[in-house]
């Protein structure tokens, strides 16, 4: 129907036009109405979608002509035939003499007005509930509905369910006094016959890196301490984006885990992309990559396009790539020639700036000019803001391994975009799909609604993260995030602990957090506060080159310089470690050109960008990931993973 209309699907993208079309359908609002309503009128056309009413109006005409309806039409059709049918209304009124609901605090609209109807005759509705728990707005849900229950029917009888079995005492009093700062809400006060417990730990980290290497300390601590299974324990989060961090810290150390209700951050559809279009500049004969990125963005290279090149690639026993390169003796057609030559230039391009551009502005640079980032960014849908977050997640990824020391306890660090590719692949293992295996669970707060954890972490307390910065322009939204504060909170069991970081990356800069206004609504009493920090940062944070991608403009951050007592005096685990071993990196030979790392063998000598010359111990490794031990003369033995390799075969 976008394609009848002449319309472009990459502006008008299906699954954006056709959520509109569902809040639509929820709020029982049809065609006519979408059309004339000056509101919705106005929204559509800065959101430079003025079209969709008549999408919107086609799409219900086509599911007419075919007799078909779609999930939300279930309760639209239903509402109106019990409100257009008296004889309809009346068989369901008697039919149902008794009606009740669960999780009301979640009805929308649409299930809100078929319940009064139904509900009517005999007003025999029993609803449960919890107002505090109402955080599905963005699906369609108001809270609205439970609180105005008591004014829809008369002699309402509430029954407040305050008695709590999960958690201690010390808990739900910092739940109690959180969810009080709400005005919209019925007002109940929990209370539990369970013991005190631990206070409530407020931990402030120096960076988002080290938020995910304390918390990782702490699962392991607890688990030799005090002997809790890795499945006890809860990672909770208010945006996908943030589980990088978690997830690092919890493989270096080898802690199991499983994303909860999601995927792991490198097994992401948009990091896959991102990570293939890195992949295929540091090697082109990277098969796999290069066929998942080939055509996206779309850019005319169609599948039959490239069942021939990989046809051609197994008839010549060489590398698509190489046949890329020859593309005009193939005979394709002159369009299409123009297209793989334009993507082959583009390639080449992005490959040249290794030698002269660290790994984050290749990065940058391949993310702004292939359209991946702004096809992103222009997706307004609440899973393509999550997709872009977690872009620039990868990118702050980059940025801050960029930037990060040369040098560690006098081991030189190869800091090429080939190096971090490296380090991810030994991140990026297959996720766990057994949710009740023993595994540390990660999710977001809308994932964790209906569980429990003996020990859960509220990560990323900061003001624009939690609350979020979508959802902080009216009084209804903030106490939403109020009310995810409050489901974070009263998971936990047994122990919480809350975390938020000074620093963290965002669009390639490095921004000072205020920590979130919730932090200021927690009892004193309750807390135990404490500062976990390990690394020193940059003191003047390169400035971001987002361009229309990025927020505004944002306050230098400082480094830290005060420990958790407030002492002025640098704390010790700020102090540079003293160097051990200090190398001189090496400089390259003149025309240095890495070799066909097909042909390496044990034996060989090479010489590496960063690490200099050395003798292969061993190349082992899977046939599509092999790995080489590498003794070089002034930096001892290192595996190096050949996929992504600078390396150069020296030839005696």
């Amino acid at each position: 129907m976008i394609n009848d209309l002449n319309l472009d699907d990459k502006h008008y993208k299906p699954n954006v036009v056709y959520n509109r079309i569902s809040s639509a359908k929820n709020a029982l609002i049809g065609p006519a109405e979408y059309k004339t309503d000056y509101a919705i009128q106005q929204e559509d056309i800065r959101a430079n979608r003025p079209a969709i009413g008549q999408i919107y109006e086609n799409y219900v005409k086509r599911c007419f002509r075919n007799g078909a309806m779609d999930f939300d039409d279930l309760l639209l059709k239903f509402y109106e035939l019990l409100r257009t049918i008296p004889e309809c209304l009346s068989r369901y009124q008697h039919k149902f003499k008794y009606i009740l609901i669960d999780e009301y605090q979640d009805t929308n609209p649409a299930q809100y007005e078929i319940i009064k109807l139904l509900g009517a005759l005999h007003e025999n509705v029993c609803v449960v509930g919890d107002d505090a728990q109402s955080i599905y707005s963005f699906r369609g849900a108001t809270i609205q509905n439970i609180l105005q229950f008591q004014k829809d029917y008369d002699n309402v009888k509430v029954v407040k369910l305050e008695q709590n079995y999960r958690s201690t005492r010390s808990i739900l009093d910092v739940a109690n006094e959180v969810i009080s700062h709400n005005k919209g809400q019925i007002e109940k006060v929990l209370f539990t016959e369970n013991a005190e417990g631990e206070k409530i730990k407020l931990v402030r980290t120096l960076t988002d890196n080290d938020e995910g290497k304390f918390i990782a300390d702490s699962i392991q601590e607890q688990k030799l301490r005090h002997h809790y299974a890795n499945k006890e324990f809860a990672i909770l989060y208010r945006t996908n984006a943030q589980s990088r961090a978690f997830e690092e810290s919890l493989r270096r150390m080898a802690i199991p885990y499983t994303i909860y209700g999601g995927i792991s951050f490198y097994q992401r559809k948009e990091i896959k992309d991102m990570v293939a279009y890195l992949r295929l500049i540091v090697n082109p004969r990277d098969e796999e990559a290069l066929k998942r990125i080939i055509n996206y963005p779309t850019r005319g290279i169609g599948k039959t396009s490239l069942d021939k090149l990989l046809l051609l690639s197994n008839e010549k026993d060489c590398s698509t790539w190489e046949i890329l390169l020859q593309a005009r003796e193939h005979g394709f057609r002159a369009g299409t020639l123009t297209v793989l030559e334009d993507f082959v230039t583009m390639i080449k391009s992005f490959a040249s700036m290794l030698e002269k551009s660290n790994a984050y502005d290749v990065a940058f640079h391949v993310g702004k000019q292939t359209g991946l980032v702004k096809e992103l960014f222009n997706d307004k849908s609440t899973e393509g803001i999550q997709r872009y977050e977690n872009i620039q997640e990868l990118l702050n990824s980059i940025k801050e391994w960029t930037e990060s020391p040369d040098n560690e306890d006098g081991e030189l660090v190869d800091k090429s975009l080939g190096a971090y590719l490296q380090q991810i692949t030994l991140l990026t293992d297959a996720d766990e799909k057994d949710v009740d295996a023993d595994t540390v669970k990660l999710m977001t707060i809308h994932a964790a609604k209906g569980l429990e954890f003996s020990c859960v972490f509220a990560a990323g307390l900061e003001e624009l993260l939690f609350p979020n910065a979508m959802a902080i322009n009216t009084r209804e939204e903030l106490e939403e995030e109020r009310r995810l504060f409050y489901v974070v909170i009263t998971r936990a069991k047994q122990k919480l602990w809350i975390t938020y970081a000074n620093t963290r990356y965002r669009f390639g800069q490095l921004v000072q957090n205020e920590p979130s206004r919730f932090l200021e609504e927690l009892p004193a009493a309750a807390l135990d506060r404490s500062f976990a920090g390990t690394k020193t940062i940059p003191s003047r944070p390169s400035q971001s080159n987002w361009g229309g991608y990025g927020p505004g403009r944002t306050r230098e951050s400082k480094p830290e310089r005060t420990s958790g007592s407030g002492s002025s005096e640098k704390p010790s685990y700020l102090a540079p470690k003293p160097s051990v071993n200090k190398v001189v990196e090496h400089v390259p030979s003149p025309g240095f050109e890495p070799s066909d790392m097909t042909e390496l063998e044990a034996g060989q000598r090479v010489e590496h960008m960063k690490f200099g010359y050395g003798e292969v111990i061993k190349v082992e490794g899977s046939a599509h990931n092999p790995i080489a031990t590498v003794r070089f003369e002034n930096n001892g033995e290192k595996k190096i993973m050949l996929n992504y390799a600078r390396l150069r075969i020296v030839k005696s």
